[in-house]
This record gives C-alpha cells, sequence and structure tokens, in this order.
C-alpha cells in the first residue's frame, strides 16, 4: 500500500533575471496571471491535488511570499467594513490554514537539487511532491484534473517515484531533462533512464521533465552528497538516475497543457490563455486581441 502524499516542495530561491527589472523589486513567482500571481496558480494545483502542506524554498527578498499566504488584517478589514463581500472571500478562499506552510532558506544557489534538499527536515521520512514554480498548467477539455492530481492518480497505480514528461521538439531537447521509455501503460510508462539537458541529437526521447514528481524520501540522502551535474549544479536530475537503480520510476504523460512562465512568451501566452478561460473576461479579451492583430 503506498504513502499519501500529504506535503509539497516550491522551489522558489531564484533570482528571475530573465525578467529584469520587473524583478529587481517583485519575486518572478509573485508575477500575475491575470489577477492571480503565478505561484497561487500552482498553490492551487497542488491543493486540488490532495496536498495538506506547502513548504516554500525561498532566498533573499523573498519575503513577500510568505506575506501572500498569510493573513494582511488592515487589508481584511477594511474590505469587511466596505462590504466588499467578494473581494474578501476571494481572500478567504486563498488562506491557507494555520501551520499548513512552512518556508525554509536556500542561501546560496547551488541548483534545484539543493534547493529540494533545503525541505529535507520539513519533509521527513516519508514520499512529497515537488512542483516548479515557473511551470504553470491547465486542464484541456477531456481531463478536469490539473498535471500533479494526474501524477497522483499514477502514484496510486504503481507507488514509487512519479515524473510527469511532456513532448518537445526533437531540436529543443537539449535545454530540458529527458527521460528514456520503458515498458508502457498508456497514460504513464516505466522509466528506463534519465539524462539532464542531453547534447543536440543525443536525446533517448522527445519526452521532457515538465516540472511536477512525487519522489522517496531517499533522494535526500542522494542530494546530500553535493554531487554536482550540468552548469555546475546539483541537479535533481542526477539524484533521480541514482536512485532509480534501487527504486522505480514511472513517467505520466500529462494530458493538459503547461506554460513557461520563467520565459517571456510562455508568460504572455498564459495570460491570454487563461485570460480566454475567465467568462468574464474572454468575449472582450477576444475582441482585444483582433483589434491588436489586424
Amino acid at each position: 500500500m503506498t504513502k499519501r502524499i500529504r506535503k509539497a516542495v516550491f522551489p522558489v530561491a531564484g533570482l528571475g533575471t530573465r525578467f529584469l527589472p520587473a524583478t529587481k523589486a517583485v519575486p518572478k513567482e509573485m508575477l500575475p496571471i491575470v489577477d492571480r500571481p503565478a505561484l497561487q496558480h500552482v498553490v492551487d494545483e497542488a491543493r486540488e491535488a490532495g496536498i495538506e502542506h506547502f513548504v516554500f524554498v525561498t532566498g533573499r527578498n523573498k519575503s513577500v511570499i510568505e506575506d501572500h499566504f498569510d493573513v494582511a488584517y488592515e487589508l481584511e478589514d477594511t474590505l469587511r467594513r466596505r462590504n466588499k463581500t467578494k473581494e474578501y472571500a476571494a481572500l478567504m478562499a486563498d488562506l491557507p490554514k494555520a501551520g499548513a506552510t512552512s518556508f525554509t532558506r536556500q542561501q546560496t544557489p547551488l541548483g534545484l537539487g539543493h534547493a529540494i534538499w533545503c525541505a529535507r527536515d520539513i519533509v521527513g521520512d516519508e514520499p512529497f511532491a515537488v512542483l516548479l514554480p515557473d511551470m504553470v498548467t491547465a486542464p484541456n477539455g477531456k481531463r478536469a484534473t490539473r498535471c500533479l492530481a494526474q501524477c497522483m492518480e499514477a502514484y496510486a497505480k504503481h507507488g514509487g517515484n512519479i515524473i510527469a514528461v511532456e513532448e518537445v521538439l526533437p531540436q529543443e531537447t537539449h535545454h530540458y531533462g529527458v527521460v528514456a521509455v520503458g515498458k508502457d501503460h498508456g497514460h504513464s510508462f516505466e522509466i528506463k533512464g534519465m539524462v539532464e539537458k542531453p547534447p543536440q541529437g543525443m536525446a533517448p526521447s522527445n519526452l521532457m521533465i515538465s516540472g511536477r514528481y512525487i519522489l522517496a524520501p531517499q533522494i535526500f540522502a542522494l542530494l546530500e552528497t553535493g554531487e554536482t551535474g550540468a552548469g555546475g549544479e546539483i541537479q535533481l536530475t542526477d539524484a533521480m538516475i541514482r536512485l532509480s537503480a534501487s527504486q522505480p520510476f514511472h513517467g505520466v504523460r500529462f494530458d493538459g497543457k503547461t506554460y513557461d512562465t520563467g520565459s517571456k512568451l510562455g508568460f504572455l501566452a498564459a495570460n491570454v490563455a487563461f485570460g480566454l478561460a475567465r467568462p468574464d473576461l474572454a468575449d472582450g479579451l477576444r475582441a482585444e486581441l483582433k483589434r491588436l492583430l489586424r
């Protein structure tokens, strides 16, 4: 019987240099997609998948993230006194329960693997999820669930470790971690190999690791060795490769759409897509887009 996944780690210590000067004082994770911070969309996805404890690995100048997931007494009191019930209800709906959030620091930017390792004492000896905050997912018309919920389905079926993947163009595989496909189960498959940013033309498939993981706690001991990989950083993929020698890994083909909001184009596309999905905005936004495209 598989252990229930209760905790999720969100590595949010990055500097957001691709969005300077916008991110000089505002964390990139707090840039809005329509009227919600990008990070809030990712936390919503985790909550919908059944996550109960949200662990944020932050860095310097990221205190606004902690403030966002806390009570804002003056604002809430003002909304109540002005009878802005809709706005007040929206704030309360997003507020985590007391004790449901934890924050720890990654003092030095040593890579994604190091950021995950920084959460080891909060996660403890239980399997956990990881959600990269730059990757914002949306369901498609066939499945109502977002990416982590689909990973949870695969975890309930297979146990072990789960990685979400998506197809990319073969000429783009050198930008990503890529998996090799073993026995195929349709929506999920056995992973028989992984490589971080393979040389162009040398990737084992065109399936990139897309930023959602369910991992066994034994990953922490492997990350603790501090072994560096691509870019001179402690890579999560390298630790997963070592863990796969003793534990099974399965991939999940995410049935939906992922927006890489860490890139300018992906961020703009996410705003358009989420705006068009809003009944109160869709008609006006569609008309404005048509006007601009003319």
